[in-house]
């Protein structure tokens, strides 16, 4: 979740990614970006450059989720 928290602001690279998680390993955050880009919620764009430039952004249905995030974000004040 904090993820897509933090794509919800606008495209991410990895290591603007790692920057805001931290305590975050770089295998658990790859893991964890690979698994949102096979369920379609994520977009990975590679850059071919040295060093390799990899950028991380919502799809269409990773964006449907901001309404669950609003409503959730809406409980924990109410709560």
């Amino acid at each position: 979740m904090m993820i897509l928290h933090n794509l919800f602001d606008g495209t991410k690279r990895f290591g603007q990614l790692q920057h805001v998680l931290p305590g975050i390993s770089p295998k658990t955050l790859s893991q964890r970006l690979d698994e949102l880009e096979q369920e379609g919620i994520i977009r990975k764009r590679v850059f071919a450059e040295v060093p390799p430039h990899v950028e991380y952004n919502l799809t269409q249905k990773g964006l449907s989720l901001d309404e669950l995030f609003k409503n959730m974000a809406q409980w924990g004040e109410k709560h």
